[in-house]
């Protein structure tokens, strides 16, 4: 079983227009058309049996209506292997009743973006986020580290995350990009210790640039097969969940990056697809 734990989807009346202006802020090509029967081919392409969608609400007015579309989404596509997470939004005042509506839409978790929504992870508008959602047994998935649209910035550092585990205790928490995108030095000093869980979206490999002439080769260059068998030294295969962060990665080299690194079978099984469908309890 493959499980990708990490992609997007865009109404179709707007995805051509958000694909485009993604695209040429983080100066990377679209690997589908943003939609969801684009991801549904590319899942049919790939063999992926599932797939995590992960809405971002950017303002507090979008929080109710993705959740009751991710729950319509979830309840018309589950059957064809879509998993639609919810959202939370920093400034939302009502978080703990919409939380408890997420979890009775049986909606898996949430996903959060610091970097999007402006606000640092172990501030305590995020903080009483992740409280709550660890009371409801919520799953909460969130950017971590650099995003490549916003330069320099990081709202999701380790350092941040490991003030948010020791507040908040264990919890079904998923840090993204490899626990923090281009921070991997310090996610391995800071959190290898932690009960947190880990995804390969947008890390592996290299960043498949625009022709735009934008880039520098060595800013290309993302995690080594040498590089991630450290953090499967340090966290344990148990703790890393295969994603891809489609569109902005083609999933068959994706999963043909784990299938080919020095691992036994069953581990190599457990990233593709095992530990997510235990998290997932599928």
């Amino acid at each position: 079983m493959i499980i990708d734990m990490h992609t997007h989807i865009f109404p179709e009346k707007i995805s051509g227009t958000v694909i485009e202006k993604l695209s040429r802020v983080s100066r990377t090509p679209a690997f589908t058309d943003g939609t969801l029967s684009g991801l549904k081919k590319s899942m049919d392409a790939a063999q992926i049996n599932f797939s995590g969608v992960l809405p971002v609400a950017t303002n507090t007015s979008q929080v109710e209506k993705i959740n009751s579309s991710s729950a319509a989404l979830n309840e018309k596509f589950f059957g064809e292997g879509i998993i639609s997470f919810g959202c939370m939004h920093p400034d939302f005042t009502n978080y703990r009743e919409e939380l408890s509506r997420v979890k009775n839409h049986g909606l898996k978790g949430i996903k959060i973006h610091p970097v999007y929504q402006d606000v640092n992870l172990d501030d305590v508008k995020f903080l009483r986020i992740l409280d709550r959602a660890a009371e409801l047994n919520l799953i909460v998935v969130t950017h971590a580290g650099l995003d490549i649209g916003f330069p320099g910035v990081v709202r999701c550092s380790p350092q941040m995350t490991r003030r948010v585990v020791e507040a908040v205790g264990d919890f079904k928490f998923v840090l993204a990009h490899m626990g923090g995108w281009k921070n991997w030095d310090d996610v391995l000093k800071i959190l290898g210790d932690t009960k947190i869980f880990i995804d390969t979206s947008f890390s592996t490999g290299k960043i498949i640039p625009r022709n735009d002439f934008h880039w520098e080769e060595d800013d290309l260059k993302l995690l080594t097969p040498a590089q991630f068998m450290e953090f499967v030294k340090i966290f344990g295969a148990d703790k890393i969940l295969f994603g891809t962060d489609s569109p902005w990665t083609s999933a068959t080299p994706s999963i043909d990056f784990i299938k080919n690194l020095p691992l036994a079978a069953e581990d190599k099984d457990k990233i593709l697809g095992l530990n997510a469908q235990k998290l997932l309890e599928l």
